[in-house]
């Protein structure tokens, strides 16, 4: 009776409230995106996904070996990617996950995982680059790259190019680059590279972000007949550790803001969906260089379809990592 009698003697406010929670209820709803809905198997085949052990890069490992792959968490931290391999075991019920050691600041360990993986593995069906790092202050990497550029490109541009001749031994089999909506605003700094210059957290992580899907593009070209497809993908806006820097970078008042904003973004499982999607679905398995959001192929940037500035970065990364 009590709740009635509100509710008559308040209708602006109550109406209000209710048109709010609708509004949040639907909002939410459109984040939470799609949902791959391919039943493919992967059994007998492997997947290396970097930086898998936690939020999306998880959730995708959890996905695949339910689908019956051997999957490798290729990680910096071997005490959280050893909890989160045996966290994988059991969600999946597929005992074979297994762990090695990547710290993508690091080109000797990139060059050692991957002579690790060329020795061990006798195939590497899907490789999934999803590591990375966003916002974070000035650092730099062991090589003296800058941090953003040198993990979320530099690092998995090297790795993929020494794992080629595994992949295409073992082809059909699939590239992702986990790239991300903010290279539509992007630029890669030619003339300053590391932002020694003018550095900016987010002016660096766009510029990152940009170099995943022109590497995409460029390896594809490459790539073209081989039976290796390559893909790019923004995972959407997601509640993980991606954003653990930001509390550096932001001031308080930004911090408090962006809270409450962080419940209506997207959980890792939701966020996975697009990866997986360009992992297994069978109707992508003819496309390549396709960059993909939602659970579906997107029309990249316009500086991102350049493959002039594809090339250029080619050369450029080539270079920086010493790749004959």
């Amino acid at each position: 009776m009590q709740v009635m009698e509100f509710v008559a003697s308040h209708p602006v406010g109550v109406t209000a409230a209710f048109v709010t929670g609708l509004s949040l209820f639907l909002f939410r709803r459109w984040m939470a995106g799609r949902v791959c809905k391919s039943g493919a198997r992967l059994d007998g085949k492997t997947v290396l996904i970097t930086g898998a052990n936690t939020g999306i890069g998880k959730e995708t490992a959890v996905d695949l070996a339910r689908r019956g792959a051997r999957v490798i968490l290729a990680c910096r931290d071997q005490c959280r990617a050893s909890q989160a391999a045996e966290e994988i075991r059991q969600r999946s019920g597929n005992g074979n996950v297994v762990v090695k050691q990547l710290d993508l600041g690091s080109l000797r360990s990139v060059r050692t995982l991957a002579a690790d993986v060329l020795a061990s593995e006798e195939r590497l069906d899907i490789l999934i680059n999803n590591a990375g790092v966003m916002a974070c202050p000035k650092w730099k990497t062991e090589d003296g790259f800058e941090m953003q550029f040198g993990v979320n490109h530099l690092g998995h541009f090297l790795l993929t190019n020494l794992l080629l001749e595994r992949l295409q031994k073992s082809a059909p089999c699939r590239i992702i680059n986990v790239s991300s909506l903010a290279h539509e605003t992007g630029r890669i700094h030619f003339d300053d590279i590391n932002l020694d210059k003018d550095y900016n957290p987010w002016k660096s992580y766009k510029q990152s972000k940009l170099a995943n899907v022109l590497f995409g593009r460029a390896l594809a070209a490459r790539l073209r007949g081989s039976g290796v497809t390559v893909y790019s993908l923004h995972p959407g806006a997601i509640r993980t550790e991606l954003g653990r820097h930001l509390g550096l970078t932001m001031p308080l008042i930004q911090r408090l803001l962006i809270y409450p904003i962080m419940l209506l973004l997207k959980t890792p499982w939701e966020g996975a969906q697009t990866t997986i999607y360009c992992a297994v679905d069978e109707g992508e398995a003819r496309n390549s260089g396709l960059y993909y959001s939602d659970c579906a192929p997107k029309q990249a940037a316009p500086q991102a379809c350049d493959d002039e500035a594809a090339e250029k970065l080619w050369a450029l990364s080539s270079s920086m990592v010493h790749l004959s």
